[in-house]
């Protein structure tokens, strides 16, 4: 299991949110869920000013296991995606936390239930027991 970055909060569903110094947050998913996820080969991304509510879906990545929801962690408005994921949607396996980020919000008032670095790990520690 990789170490996980301890700048940046987590869902149970396993989302990643890192807040950006203009104020946007940055979400992809963890390196839990494209593990289990497997080789991605689509991403469906939003549309820029689309609105989010916290805890809907906003993104959906396929593999060639499965299809699943990428869910908002906070509300906001989707200011940016990442386009590179249509020619290379394994950017998300290779650096799940890098290169493969999903999408910017300009977040809104609803945050979401955000988990710490150690929250996070002890929950992936609990779906191993």
């Amino acid at each position: 299991m990789s170490e996980l970055p301890g700048d940046l909060q987590y869902t149970s569903d396993h989302e990643w949110l890192r807040r950006e110094d203009d104020g946007n947050v940055t979400i992809g998913i963890t390196d839990h869920a494209q593990s289990a996820l497997g080789d991605l080969v689509y991403v469906e991304l939003p549309e820029v000013g689309q609105e989010v509510e916290s805890g809907g879906d906003m993104a959906v990545v396929e593999s060639v296991k499965a299809a699943s929801d990428v869910y908002a962690p906070i509300s906001g408005t989707v200011v940016a995606v990442n386009e590179g994921l249509a020619d290379d949607p394994e950017a998300i396996n290779n650096e799940p936390y890098g290169d493969g980020w999903i999408v910017r919000l300009q977040p809104g008032d609803a945050e979401g239930d955000l988990l710490s670095p150690d929250a996070y790990q002890s929950l992936l520690d609990e779906l191993d027991d």
